[in-house]
């Protein structure tokens, strides 16, 4: 757990790389030394930007490979101009931006003999969810449970975003659970 004020820093961060790319069309530069020790340590976040409540970008890491500032630098940048889903946030939205950074736990895999097993050991509203077959990778963020609290209806739309049919199912897919630490500045 973070305390407030790297809360506050990584939120700080986001803003000013999607402020800095709007100048210079890069992510804000990071020298991780220069922040508290915690968020210079390896971590892994997703940034959402949102505008009146509607997703804007939403673009993050799942493995935890470099420092968790520059991550949170790097998929700010990468949530404003990267998202295949938007066009590139314009500058007269960036006042209007609401910010997300959720800090990602280590995913741990999930061990099922079936669909229902998978759906049993699902913890609507505390999970997030990785989902892997072969080289078809999708995740949904614990957020997503307030648009589709089933857990059925949750795995369907997890299994289209991964590009498969909903009602597909193989054993050889794989499931991988996550919590957030969740920092929101509207």
């Amino acid at each position: 757990m973070l305390d407030e004020q790297e809360r506050q820093t990584l939120l700080q961060v986001a803003s000013a790389s999607v402020s800095h790319g709007l100048e210079f069309g890069q992510p804000l530069p990071i020298e991780p030394e220069d922040y508290p020790e915690r968020l210079a340590k390896p971590g892994a976040c997703f940034v959402t930007l949102e505008i009146s409540g509607r997703l804007r970008g939403c673009i993050g890491s799942l493995e935890a490979w470099r420092p968790l500032v520059l991550d949170c630098a790097e998929n700010a940048f990468a949530a404003a101009f990267r998202d295949f889903r938007f066009p590139p946030v314009a500058e007269q939205e960036l006042d209007l931006l609401d910010y997300q950074v959720s800090g990602l736990s280590v995913p741990a895999p999930l061990y099922f003999q079936s669909e229902d097993d998978l759906l049993s050991q699902l913890r609507p509203g505390t999970d997030g969810l990785v989902l892997v077959l072969g080289d078809r990778r999708a995740t949904f963020l614990p957020s997503v449970w307030e648009n589709l609290p089933e857990p059925r209806e949750f795995l369907r739309h997890l299994k289209q975003k991964a590009g498969l049919a909903p009602e597909y199912w193989s054993d050889a897919i794989k499931a991988f659970r996550y919590t957030v630490e969740s920092i929101r500045r509207m």
